[in-house]
């Protein structure tokens, strides 16, 4: 089981690690083709439950993303 990422609680500002999304079971799971905004931008975590994290990114309507919290990193 891989550690969870230290300090990433509810609130938490956040970005997806590129390097541990792709070719993850998750992301062969769905649409391969990430927007950019992931990974570059600063998401907030709604709430979290076991090694998951829900996300949501940006000002404009896009989705919430539940994502495994060592695929996160917080957001500098």
């Amino acid at each position: 089981m891989p550690p969870k990422a230290k300090g990433i609680k509810k609130g938490s500002f956040v970005r997806v690690v590129r390097e541990k999304l792709e070719n993850s079971l998750e992301a062969k799971a769905s649409d391969p083709r990430f927007s950019s905004y992931i990974f570059e931008t600063k998401g907030e975590v709604l709430d979290t439950q076991g090694d998951y994290a829900l996300v949501k990114f940006g000002l404009v309507p896009t989705p919430n993303i539940w994502l495994r919290l060592d695929q996160l990193a917080e957001f500098e």
